[in-house]
């Protein structure tokens, strides 16, 4: 008797244990649930963000394309864009701001490949520079490409090209293309540093304001004529003498005036007495000592250069 009773005694810690061991697995998998759904959440919310501005990009890209202006964020500061192949926008863009054509805007691209299809007779030392120092603070002014179909104003056969130091700004140029892009403001006003002070300024004028928050407004970047066989500096900026000459030394050139007596005489030969800024452009000293150019980042309170006319002064 004692024996059989021993058989249903013994299969209770059993059931016990199994019982516990269910409770243990559905609390491990509402655990999970509630894990999956608070990453699920998190997620979520780190995609709204992106979505928002991958539409705000869209929607600027789809502008330019459409031939209209849009504004945009650079390294230096806010900036309006328009394609730089499309005549009649970069009317626009110099009539939004107020300027006429013996002011062209700078072309702003997204990566240094897009140098070659923009420019031609590039000295080796220009094409380095560039490697080195794109994206960043250097604006190389170029002779043009004869091929190409657009009109920037009065360039006399140059343009000056700049890759910002900026992700958005790069994110747009990738899918428009270059842009002849000018700081955001109506000549003789200020920089604007911010997308609301550029639409307080061109909002009638721009039919996308691509906003992301405070620009740096940093030094202005180093302009440097790649039109002849030696480096000029049009201007001095964010990247010194001494930094150029690290890669201009490979070839046996510097911009440094104690280090290259030849380098000195081109430039004497070249330009004369004229000052310049970061236009190189033959003008009268400006007077819109507020303006800034988002390709070069400089100001123009400087008088202008003589110089074949490759750029805007903003």
């Amino acid at each position: 008797m004692s024996a059989m009773s021993e058989g249903p005694a013994s299969e209770v810690p059993d059931q016990v244990s199994d019982e516990g061991s269910d409770q243990t697995q559905d609390q491990a998998q509402d655990q999970a649930q509630d894990q999956a759904q608070d990453q699920a959440q998190h997620e979520t919310q780190e995609q709204e963000p992106d979505q928002e501005r991958e539409s705000a990009i869209e929607e600027a890209v789809l502008a330019v394309r459409r031939g209209e202006l849009i504004v945009l964020p650079t390294d230096t500061v806010y900036g309006i864009g328009a394609d730089a192949f499309d005549p009649a926008a970069v009317r626009a863009l110099l009539a939004a701001k107020g300027r006429g054509r013996d002011m062209p805007p700078p072309v702003l691209v997204s990566e240094a490949g897009t140098l070659d299809a923009l420019a031609t007779m590039l000295p080796a030392w220009a094409r380095a520079l560039a490697e080195e120092f794109w994206p960043g603070a250097l604006t190389l002014v170029c002779h043009q490409q004869s091929s190409l179909k657009w009109d920037l104003g009065e360039t006399r056969g140059t343009v000056a090209v700049r890759v910002p130091d900026h992700d958005l700004a790069r994110r747009v140029l990738e899918r428009t293309g270059p842009l002849a892009v000018s700081s955001a403001n109506r000549t003789g006003q200020p920089a604007a540093l911010d997308a609301a002070a550029a639409e307080d300024m061109l909002g009638d004028h721009v039919a996308a304001v691509l906003d992301d928050g405070p620009s740096p407004g940093g030094e202005a970047s180093t302009i440097v004529d790649a039109t002849g066989a030696f480096p000029q500096v049009l201007r001095q900026g964010a990247i010194t003498a001494d930094q150029l000459d690290q890669v201009l030394r490979r070839f046996g050139l510097s911009v440094s005036e104690d280090d290259s007596d030849t380098t000195d005489d081109a430039t004497d030969d070249k330009t004369g007495d004229k000052t310049g800024d970061d236009t190189g452009e033959e003008t009268t000293p400006s007077t819109d000592s507020a303006d800034v150019d988002p390709a070069s980042g400089e100001r123009t309170d400087i008088a202008r250069r003589a110089e074949p006319g490759e750029t805007d002064s903003d």
